[in-house]
């Protein structure tokens, strides 16, 4: 098997709604394990059962895995900002509109825009928008002759 890529985002217990959402987001196929689906009787520490062991999104405008942690805080109700905000994923677009339709459609589900997409200096359209999860997307749609190397 090749090596594979896939950032990996740790929810305090809300990770089978954002992958949900996410799916929604994004499209794609979603596959989630939860804790109960298999043993854990030999873990070192007592996970719920609907807690997701792991959480695979693939084949839509992004991959992503991720699960849920466990911790303070952990497993309460509704969409919980993450305690972190070093989360910040790059998605190439072809055109500017589609851009920034994508950053709508995570502004309408409860995100807010952290910058706007608009002309960098260095000639590419640039933008982000943290999703309701507290996760940064950034945006870039590569301007004429950037990123297109061979």
């Amino acid at each position: 098997m090749a090596p594979q890529f896939s950032p990996y985002i740790a929810f305090p217990g809300t990770a089978a709604e954002a992958f949900d959402h996410y799916r929604e987001l994004f499209g794609g196929e979603l596959m989630l394990t939860r804790y109960r689906d298999f043993d854990t009787s030999s873990f070192p520490f007592e996970v719920p059962g609907d807690a997701v062991a792991h959480a695979q999104l693939e084949g839509g405008l992004v991959t992503l895995a991720g699960g849920d942690s466990f911790g303070e805080g952990c497993h309460g109700a509704g969409p919980q900002p993450l305690a972190s905000d070093v989360y910040s994923f790059l998605i190439g677009m072809e055109d500017v509109q589609e851009a920034k339709d994508l950053a709508e459609r995570i502004i309408a589900a409860g995100g807010e825009l952290a910058m706007p997409i608009e002309l960098a200096p260095w000639g590419d359209h640039y933008g982000q928008v943290k999703d309701r999860y507290g996760v940064l997307f950034a945006l870039v749609v590569p301007g004429p002759g950037h990123g297109r190397e061979g």
